[in-house]
């Protein structure tokens, strides 16, 4: 059989670049049909919206009575983790305890968003450095792997810091700045596969690693959906899926308020993150995560179709800097420029040729959407 022939949403601007994509008869996706019928009719931010999220606050001030802190936030200095620093000590009147995972690649906006936050809502932050030799190892290892997901040491040492400080600290409620108003529609498995799995990480390492892990953070998915979830009762909630939460109005109050600064694109207060989704994924597999980005935004009425594919006629690097982000990248991992770009021609691999833990998130997955603890999601 020939390759697929190529197609975009008529909705969205979603297309086969993922392979999974299922359009019907009128040419609008799998993802916008989810949206429609799963998501959409069962997300309320309205007064059943407050409600849930009066609920909620309530749940978590009583849990963190008697403590120093009554949840946990962690804040990478990008909008939605900004913004629910914001709402949760300013609108919701909780007592955060908020973190941050610095894996040695923060942009200059990241830190200055940071403290800006931090000291306008007097507020303290703890920060946790992951052991760069093993971070800079692990990351080369990813890159030598040839796969997609060469961001997952920087996830993967975020999520296991993040259920770490909850466990150490007796805080039983995490908050995160997921949400559906800019994240409605998720990046397809095999542009990221999940960052949480331990198995994987440690086998891309164990075959193109050179130093042993012994003071990287890991987790595992039995860990904190099992374990901690149900022995521990540590709960994960998104606040912003009960509030109104519009990017841009967003973006304008917390620059109004706390001099925040924008960043070029979501995702991109790490400079690893910015080469990552700018030039890895799209120039060497053709995964533009702006397609993402935008169809959410679209969905949930922030943008345009033909705003959408109007930028998307632009690459998503920047033409005369991505020379010097080679160079940054490429010396911050030792690895000469060259050694760098031989990894863009390496076979293309994915997650299924590694050892992973794909068959329990899967179950996990059909499980929650069966039970309607999950709406939409990676297929």
């Amino acid at each position: 059989m020939g390759a697929t022939a190529y197609r975009v949403c008529t909705s969205c601007v979603m297309d086969t670049s993922d392979s999974a994509i299922r359009f019907d008869e009128h040419g609008v996706c799998d993802h916008c049909r989810t949206f429609h019928a799963q998501i959409l009719p069962n997300w309320h931010t309205d007064k059943r919206g407050a409600a849930e999220l009066e609920r909620m606050v309530a749940l978590i001030r009583e849990a963190g009575r008697g403590k120093p802190f009554d949840c946990i936030i962690g804040l990478s200095g990008g909008i939605d983790s900004s913004y629910l620093t914001y709402l949760a000590k300013e609108k919701l009147g909780l007592r955060p305890l908020v973190f941050h995972v610095d894996a040695g690649w923060n942009s200059k906006i990241a830190v200055h968003n940071i403290e800006k936050l931090i000291d306008a809502l007097d507020l303290d932050l703890y920060t946790e450095v992951i052991d760069w030799p093993e971070m800079r190892d692990l990351q080369r290892a990813f890159f030598r792997a040839g796969v997609p997901h060469i961001d997952t040491p920087q996830d993967h040492a975020f999520f296991a810091t993040m259920y770490k400080f909850a466990e150490e600290h007796g805080v039983r409620y995490i908050l995160t700045g997921a949400n559906y108003s800019t994240e409605c529609i998720r990046n397809p498995i095999e542009w990221m596969y999940y960052q949480s799995d331990s198995v994987q990480l440690r086998d891309i390492h164990s075959k193109f690693g050179t130093r042993p892990l012994k003071r990287f953070p890991t987790t595992s998915i039995l860990r904190h959906k099992l374990y901690l979830r149900y022995i521990r009762k540590i709960q994960v909630v998104r606040p912003l899926n009960h509030a109104p939460y519009i990017k841009e109005d967003a973006m304008q109050l917390l620059a109004d308020r706390f001099g925040w600064q924008p960043y070029p694109q979501k995702h991109f207060e790490s400079r690893f993150t910015k080469f990552y989704e700018s030039y890895w994924l799209p120039e060497r597999f053709g995964y533009d995560v702006r397609k993402v980005q935008y169809s959410s935004l679209i969905l949930t009425g922030q943008m345009t179709r033909d705003e959408a594919v109007e930028r998307l006629r632009t690459p998503p690097y920047d033409p005369e800097t991505i020379d010097h982000d080679f160079e940054f990248v490429a010396h911050k991992l030792d690895m000469s420029v060259d050694e760098l770009r031989a990894c863009m021609a390496l076979p293309k691999k994915s997650y299924r040729d590694y050892a992973s833990q794909d068959q329990i998130y899967t179950i996990g997955r059909k499980a929650m959407q069966a039970l309607g603890l999950e709406l939409g999601g990676k297929r």
